[in-house]
């Protein structure tokens, strides 16, 4: 089930018998020659959306602008400041938990969102601690990479150059869900470098290509076919577990 193509009747009705929420949240910003600027927001998107066509899980609309300032050399990346990304994220976990959602479950595909959405549940977490009271609701952060059996299939597939910026894997993903917007490209050095990520001018100097540690070439849309049906799978388990 989609929220945003519910109406607030049916999301009333559901709320009767579940209370959880899935939240595909990532980032708009470059993924190298050949990936698609929201690589990092479509991945999670993808997952969550394919999950919910065989199992009854609710998924928010996707929180697809993060925290990318590194990435700001590159045309077409946007970034939010750590500050405004974790003030957003706190709105959005108390819009839905006023309205009775208990378990919000916020499934990232951007290793740089990590930092500040748990700075958002810590601030979360204080609120209610400072005042006394039990917060009402659990927050839950996933990396979509992180989910059961997702990084050992990954490695299986790539052994070699998988990296972690425009990996392979995800540009895979986005490869199966968009296949008319697969791209090619020569690499030079086949797998690029890896390093410190810091701002943006200095991350353009290091990764000139935009690529980090990886070898995009290597996607597929079979292998990205054989990744979201595994996730999607155990997105639904790792819901539905106890937390």
């Amino acid at each position: 089930m989609l929220l945003h193509l519910s109406t607030w009747a049916e999301i009333e009705a559901r709320l009767a018998a579940d209370r959880s929420i899935v939240i595909p949240i990532g980032s708009n910003e470059q993924h190298g020659p050949t990936g698609l600027l929201g690589t990092d927001w479509l991945c999670p998107e993808i997952i969550a959306h394919e999950a919910q066509k065989t199992h009854d899980i609710l998924v928010g609309p996707t929180f697809n602008i993060g925290m990318a300032q590194h990435h700001l050399g590159f045309p077409g990346s946007i970034s939010l400041r750590p500050s405004t990304f974790i003030a957003a994220i706190g709105d959005w976990a108390r819009s839905l938990a006023v309205q009775g959602f208990q378990r919000i479950y916020f499934l990232n595909g951007h290793g740089g969102n990590i930092a500040s959405i748990e700075a958002a549940f810590s601030e979360i977490y204080a609120e209610a601690s400072f005042a006394g009271r039990a917060r009402g609701y659990a927050l839950r952060l996933r990396n979509w990479w992180e989910l059961p059996g997702v990084q050992a299939l990954c490695a299986r597939l790539y052994p070699q150059g998988h990296g972690s910026h425009a990996t392979p894997s995800e540009i895979a993903v986005t490869q199966w869900a968009y296949p008319g917007e697969v791209r090619t490209a020569s690499y030079a050095p086949q797998i690029a470098p890896s390093g410190p990520v810091r701002e943006a001018a200095d991350f353009r100097a290091r990764y000139p290509d935009g690529r980090m540690g990886s070898d995009p070439a290597q996607a597929s849309p079979a292998a990205g076919g054989e990744i979201v049906a595994l996730a999607a799978r155990v997105l639904a388990d790792d819901l539905a577990a106890g937390w």
